[in-house]
């Protein structure tokens, strides 16, 4: 956790293989509703507008956080062939998710690194949530390679 000029930072990085083509893996990240199947959080993760999964793209995201119910939109800022970066918004946050990948033997290296800057009083609260963020991240790393090689 950082603070710069009283906004409270929390940021998670984790870096895994899995055994799929590098197009694969960013084609089917690349439409956030699938957060469903890979974030141990997201309960709920709907499209905003019908067609196909393009930069701009909007959802809604429901998850649960400490036993907490919280939504956030997101919308897809960066599609890349080799980087997705999706940014959620509500009233006391702004979680940054970016997805970078690159071909190793055998398959794809994924770097999923998450931000959240948290907004008014939802500050206070950051350093405590550390510990939390930290626990998701980790599950974020044995959940989603596993969802990605049954593709």
């Amino acid at each position: 956790m950082f603070s710069v000029e009283g906004i409270a930072v929390v940021s998670v990085e984790r870096t895994f293989v899995v055994g799929r083509p590098l197009e694969v893996v960013v084609d089917y990240l690349k439409d956030f509703a699938r957060t469903e199947a890979w974030d141990p959080g997201t309960v709920r993760c709907v499209p905003l507008e019908p067609g196909p999964v393009a930069e701009g793209s909007t959802w809604r995201n429901t998850s649960v956080f400490r036993g907490r119910e919280t939504e956030l939109t997101y919308r897809l800022t960066r599609l890349e062939p080799a980087r997705l970066t999706f940014v959620g918004t509500n009233r006391t946050a702004t979680s940054t998710d970016d997805l970078t990948f690159r071909e190793v033997d055998g398959g794809t290296s994924i770097t999923y690194r998450a931000d959240v800057t948290f907004h008014g009083l939802a500050k206070l609260a950051a350093p405590f949530l550390r510990g939390e963020f930290e626990r998701l991240g980790d599950e974020v790393a044995r959940t989603l390679p596993d969802v990605i090689d049954r593709l």
